[in-house]
């Protein structure tokens, strides 16, 4: 028996839309078989420990309308500019509701564009990814050919449900060729009650290098469950970051594979939760080559009744000799009704590597607000700046200029939103 089938919730309803839906096809099928043996998961599940998708089995998510309300998606639009301030000229892919709108969108130059194919839908082994399998209807197909430099693109999601809860499931596909070069920004946002289940599947070539800074700010009533799964060829760069803002119930998984010698990584992100959100950032970073390195740094803020999750593994194969793996994973936590889980794991088979894990969480540190306070300092204030400044650092890792000022204005806009 299925190790998940124990735990599991029902994924009736996913199913029987499903099953009512025509152009199956035997990669669909595989995923329905995993869902119908295993459920969703909910807490006695390893991998699932500390995010339980219950609510999702209790919610008869509707396939969204094929023309959503035009006045509340430019509305949505415009609230997302006012808080990243988005460039107007910055080449963009809109999706509203999983679906690709092309009205809204500008595509770059240097890219090859393709759609969303049933046959690209695989449930890749994890939960999430075999949902999107079976109720996958759009998504970009986007290839970068070898030397060509594609500048930024702005991928943004807009979710947008009134009344019945709705749920999306786009497929995105990028490829980086040899010595390429592309940065995406990754927004999400929307307003409703929703379920959006992204999953990119990602290549990078030999000496590529892909920047992805993810912001997920969802409708507050939303729920996000995300997958990357990413290979990374000879000297290539995996350069990604995700900023956690929104939602109910977020999860977000990363799989990436160094499948060549010189393949860098990084798995960066923050968690910025308040209320009763919980979010869940989980990462799989397998060395599978020699002389590879990954980074991951991960933030957390917490405030209210938020719960913030981490899992992170590093897995070193026996051919990954010379292996560098950095982990670090830290919260700050600005109530007592918070809560952080964290699971950094090194699962090592070679014996020429050097890796490193740790978790830290604590609260803001009272002689530095004494100090910050006997200088004139407003207590709201000082609070304001010990939080930047604990953040700085991860933010500070995103490489591409433009994507980190995007980032830190949103987390700047997210902390006056709460300390107002």
């Amino acid at each position: 028996m299925n190790a998940l089938a124990p735990a599991g919730v029902s994924a009736a309803a996913f199913l029987d839309r499903y099953a009512a839906r025509a152009g199956t096809n035997p990669s669909r099928d595989r995923a329905a078989d995993m869902l119908r043996r295993t459920g969703l998961p909910r807490s006695g599940v390893e991998a699932w420990k500390y995010t339980s998708l219950r609510a999702l089995g209790d919610v008869p998510f509707a396939t969204a309308p094929a023309t959503p309300d035009d006045a509340a998606v430019r509305a949505v639009l415009a609230e997302a500019g006012q808080v990243v301030g988005l460039d107007p000229d910055m080449r963009r892919a809109v999706f509203v509701n999983g679906r690709f709108d092309p009205s809204l969108s500008s595509l770059p130059d240097g890219v090859s564009v393709g759609r969303f194919q049933a046959s690209d839908a695989d449930a890749d082994g994890d939960v999430a990814s075999a949902l999107n399998a079976i109720l996958a209807e759009d998504g970009l197909v986007l290839r970068v050919a070898p030397g060509a430099d594609a500048g930024r693109l702005l991928l943004l999601s807009i979710g947008v449900a009134e009344g019945t809860p709705i749920s999306f499931h786009p497929r995105h596909r990028i490829e980086l060729g040899q010595g390429a070069a592309l940065s995406v920004l990754d927004l999400s946002v929307g307003r409703g009650a929703y379920l959006n289940n992204p999953v990119f599947d990602i290549a990078v070539g030999d000496g590529a290098r892909l920047g992805h800074a993810k912001m997920q700010a969802e409708a507050p009533a939303a729920q996000h469950l995300a997958v990357v799964h990413a290979e990374i060829g000879a000297g290539g760069l995996y350069d990604s970051f995700t900023l956690t803002l929104g939602a109910a119930l977020a999860r977000h998984e990363v799989h990436v594979r160094l499948a060549a010698p010189g393949a860098v990584v990084h798995v960066n992100g923050a968690q910025l939760l308040d209320d009763r959100q919980h979010a869940d950032l989980t990462s799989v970073i397998t060395h599978a080559a020699p002389d590879c390195n990954s980074r991951q740094t991960v933030k957390n803020v917490l405030s209210g009744h938020a719960r913030g999750v981490f899992q992170g593994k590093i897995l070193v194969e026996r051919v990954a000799q010379k292996t560098d793996g950095y982990q670090m994973n830290q919260a700050l936590l600005l109530s007592d009704a918070a809560e952080i889980d964290a699971k950094p794991e090194l699962e090592i088979y070679a014996d020429d590597v050097r890796c490193s894990h740790g978790a830290t969480v604590g609260a803001l540190d009272p002689d530095q607000l004494f100090y910050l306070r006997s200088r004139g300092v407003a207590e709201h204030e000082a609070r304001a700046m010990l939080v930047k400044a604990f953040l700085h650092d991860a933010v500070d890792l995103i490489g591409d200029e433009v994507l980190r000022a995007t980032l830190d204005r949103a987390v700047e806009s997210w902390w006056n939103r709460k300390d107002a």
